[in-house]
């Protein structure tokens, strides 16, 4: 299992969470490169503090950079993150059309939720990005239920390992990418890979209910439009596609 140079791989057998094990590591002034797998977590978590079901099977990664960026940029890195785990998964997916991204931080197959990102960062003396995890839960074995949707595995299924160096791979590519190009390409990217523009959309959190998919912003922000209104979401979490 070969890594972009700079990149350190950690494999435990089991960790309360990989995101906990990268803060620790980030805090002690770990450099950026650092990943860490569990192939089972006993407290995982997800969006808003959510309980992550961990069956051994399925990926449980965690990646440390530090981009060094104003703090207005960490939303653009869950993203960055949701293009590369796209771009990875249709690698090994039978049916690569198949899968979506879905703002801010999922990835969908035929619609069903098959993989999750969990962006926490924390910042410097300066107001700057001192440090930013990025946490990837991906049902490669088992797809837990959750309550409130759909869920699936991807449609082929590799160990835990050789998917963490697949989507490394491309996650290195997009950092390189923004350091040299900034986030267009990575709108660009994010845009190719998410919903159909004039898809319907409902937030469950945001400044509004909800209206058609209209895009992204430049600085990330889903566009949707609504009773003729261009409005833009910073924050919240999109309910139902469609």
């Amino acid at each position: 299992m070969t890594l972009p140079p700079g990149w350190r791989l950690e494999v435990h057998a089991a960790l309360p969470s990989t995101s906990d094990r990268i803060a620790a590591a980030a805090e002690a002034g770990e450099p950026a490169g650092l990943a860490v797998i569990a192939l089972q977590q006993t407290a995982g978590r997800g969006r808003s503090g959510r309980a992550w079901a961990s069956p051994p099977g399925n990926l449980y990664c965690s990646m440390l950079l530090r981009p060094r960026g104003p703090a207005r940029e960490a939303a653009q890195w869950s993203l960055l993150a949701g293009v590369a785990l796209a771009e990875a998964a249709t690698e090994i997916d039978p049916d690569p059309a198949a899968l979506r991204l879905k703002w801010p931080n999922d990835l969908l197959r035929h619609g069903a939720k098959c993989a999750g990102i969990l962006a926490e960062s924390a910042l410097d003396p300066d107001g700057r990005l001192a440090w930013l995890s990025l946490g990837i839960g991906v049902n490669l074995a088992h797809a837990p239920s959750l309550p409130d949707r759909p869920t699936t595995c991807l449609g082929s299924i590799e160990p835990p390992q050789a998917f963490a160096a697949r989507l490394i791979a491309r996650l290195d590519y997009w950092v390189r990418r923004h350091a040299s190009e900034g986030f267009a390409p990575v709108r660009a990217a994010w845009l190719a890979l998410g919903p159909s523009p004039g898809t319907p959309i409902a937030l469950r959190e945001g400044p509004v209910e909800g209206g058609f998919f209209a895009g992204l912003a430049e600085d990330g922000a889903l566009l949707l439009e609504r009773e003729g209104a261009l409005h833009a979401v910073r924050s919240g979490e999109i309910h139902r596609l469609g």
